[in-house]
């Protein structure tokens, strides 16, 4: 659990995380060896939240929640292999659901001592990968979580409810099979400008909701545009061929678990939070906020007054689980 220091790219015109003090650094490595950029930030004595990002994001997406709840708390935030600071595979088959549990597993076995638990939150694909390691880890569930939060994610369907263009019941499973198309072609394609004009409107189309601000608009378009297209075209196949009918099982997550859901989310709409929130065996809360499909951005302080509200309440022990 060695750490050390180091400063990050500050290139960003995003003040939160521009003004994001470093953290520390922790050495992490998949059981493929990819190497797994993961920063601790806070007292090392607070209590611990492991923070796991969406796709084509990386742990800077979370400036909010780390600046609120650094102050007290020990927050670990890792990018996703392929995403920020991490390493990219070299083979196109370094992608896949099992690789989005081991990751997150590694993070923990590398940053928690041993009995401690942590409360796990994930936005999007990071809500994937707790769901995954729940289901493929269930003896390190009770070991390493106190609690989990999965915002604005979903365990199934991934394209059956995106909300882009809405079209009769008869289509449906076309429409399925067009997103899919996109999103595998347009998740892995090289970008040749930041001032791309379709992309970034795309990428706000999907990510951010319609009374998002500029800056925050601009900044999830930055993150996309930074991430390797290697590693954006391998996790957009892994969710397309893998996020289908068959949903996730959560019959693992025994521990306390929080949904979030945003009101005007166009990719994953709140019927996938409900139904998380309806076959989740320990709901703890279930929370309903406004904005698109980055709460943590759109809605930060809504989504850091909930992790908030879960930490304190698992050590307060007033939620079984």
């Amino acid at each position: 659990m060695a750490a050390r220091s180091r400063g990050r790219t500050r290139g960003t015109c995003f003040a939160p995380a521009r003004d994001l003090a470093p953290g520390r650094i922790v050495d992490v490595r998949s059981r493929d060896g990819v190497r797994l950029h993961t920063e601790v930030f806070g007292p090392q004595d607070g209590p611990p939240v492991v923070l796991a990002h969406g796709i084509t994001c990386s742990l800077r997406v979370w400036a909010y929640q780390i600046a609120d709840l650094a102050r007290d708390h020990r927050v670990i935030a890792y990018d996703h292999r392929g995403h920020g600071r991490s390493g990219v595979p070299p083979r196109r088959g370094g992608y896949s659901m099992d690789h989005l549990a081991g990751d997150l597993d590694a993070v923990l076995a590398a940053t928690l001592a041993p009995g401690e638990r942590a409360v796990i939150a994930g936005h999007s694909m990071g809500g994937i990968a707790i769901s995954s390691w729940a289901e493929r880890f269930p003896h390190r569930v009770a070991e390493c979580a106190a609690a989990a939060a999965l915002i604005n994610t979903t365990t199934g369907d991934l394209l059956r409810h995106v909300n882009l263009l809405p079209v009769p019941p008869s289509l449906a499973q076309a429409r399925v099979r067009a997103g899919g198309t996109l999103l595998r072609t347009f998740g892995g394609a090289p970008l040749m400008r930041v001032t791309d004009g379709p992309s970034r409107r795309f990428v706000k189309m999907i990510a951010v909701g319609r009374d998002a601000e500029a800056e925050v608009s601009d900044f999830v378009f930055e993150l996309f545009h930074t991430t390797p297209a290697a590693g954006r075209g391998g996790w957009a196949r892994v969710l397309v061929d893998h996020m289908g009918p068959r949903h996730i099982s959560l019959e693992s997550l025994t521990v306390p678990t929080m949904v979030i859901g945003s009101t005007k989310d166009r990719l994953l709409p709140m019927v996938s939070a409900r139904r998380i929130a309806s076959t989740a065996p320990n709901l703890a809360r279930f929370v309903e906020v406004p904005g698109g499909h980055c709460a943590i951005l759109e809605q930060p302080a809504h989504v850091n007054e909930q992790l908030r509200w879960l930490s304190g309440e698992t050590q307060g022990r007033r939620i079984s689980s």
